[in-house]
């Protein structure tokens, strides 16, 4: 079958369309036939090294398709399911072999596209709001990179829990796109000094929580707009890592909490899984949550895909789709 790797660490050249040997289901696995690849910021740290991975490593953490095979033991799901998934290495290929426990069922209205684009963006949003920290209607929220795809996904989650959104954004199309799904308050930090306007529109109190997918370009500043007593929900480097710091810090600004969750860890047993995945699928379903899926590549220009995502030239989700 066809699939993309890359046998050493580096930039998107690294990325080879090549031939590679078809997946077969071991005990409790299923192999599912890709229709749809969902493109996410993981997969650029697994490629560049930030991350290791064994190589040859075949990318991508999310996709949706159809069951084609079932390997001994498996029950939850049948040949000829459509299915998605998101948290599994290995989805930039034309099939893949997935553990059936981590496979959710697509509703019959959702289409391969959404099913790919939903889930690790989406799944990561819930669990921002409501398990790393839970937002309520007495709460500010700061969410870096409001128009990028969980940060689109998250303003609306933060707007369901009640919670007033202020948001950063590189440009007037990102500012519109993230009034257009509720934040309240935009601040374009190519422009502005986003830890000036936070402390102004707080009144100087400070926000109860920041949602830094950006890393080491915004943690300082961050932690300068946190109320004391506040949330530092660092859960991407889009930037880079954070340097090594002194958790004095935390003390000195106002006995803060600092959290590095991932995905995996709120999703550690299938009930919470379909929980969180349930819930977004059904949120898209009704309309409750907009989903935005801004390009499209051919799974033989991952290549492409990734210059796109890392030049800041995408908003909302991309998808992959196999040749």
């Amino acid at each position: 079958m066809k699939a993309v790797r890359f046998h050493q660490c580096g930039g998107p050249e690294v990325l080879t369309y090549e031939d590679v040997p078809a997946p077969t289901p071991g005990p409790g696995e299923a192999v599912v036939e890709i229709k749809a690849i969902g493109l996410n910021y993981i997969d650029t740290y697994h490629r560049e090294g930030l991350y290791p991975v064994e190589r040859p490593c075949i990318p991508g953490m999310e996709a949706a398709g159809v069951v084609v095979h079932v390997g001994e033991g498996v029950e939850s799901v049948q040949v000829g399911e459509r299915v998605a998934y998101a948290g599994v290495m290995g989805s930039y290929a034309a099939q893949a072999a997935v553990p059936a426990g981590r496979l959710v069922p697509l509703p019959a209205a959702a289409s391969y596209q959404v099913g790919a684009a939903a889930l690790l963006q989406g799944m990561t949003a819930h669990y921002l709001a409501h398990g790393s920290y839970r937002l309520g209607r007495e709460d500010t929220a700061l969410i870096h990179a409001g128009a990028g795809g969980v940060g689109l996904l998250l303003i609306q989650m933060a707007k369901q829990c009640g919670a007033r959104v202020v948001c950063t954004v590189s440009t007037e199309e990102k500012e519109e796109l993230a009034r257009g799904v509720g934040a309240d308050e935009v601040i374009r930090y190519t422009e502005r000094d986003f830890e000036r306007d936070v402390m102004a529109l707080t009144d100087g109190r400070g926000v109860d929580v920041v949602y830094d997918s950006v890393g080491k370009a915004t943690f300082d500043k961050s932690l300068n707009v946190l109320r004391p007593l506040g949330y530092l929900v660092l859960f991407g480097q889009s930037s880079g890592p954070v340097p090594p710091f002194d958790p004095g810090i935390l003390s000195a600004k106002g006995s803060l909490f600092l959290t590095r969750p991932t995905m995996l860890h709120y999703i550690q047993t299938r009930e919470d899984l379909l929980e969180r995945a349930g819930a977004v699928l059904e949120w898209i379903a009704s309309g409750e949550l907009a989903l935005r899926i801004s390009a499209q590549f051919a799974l033989s220009d991952a290549a492409g895909a990734h210059r796109a995502l890392q030049g800041r030239r995408t908003t909302g989700k991309v998808i992959l789709i196999p040749d």
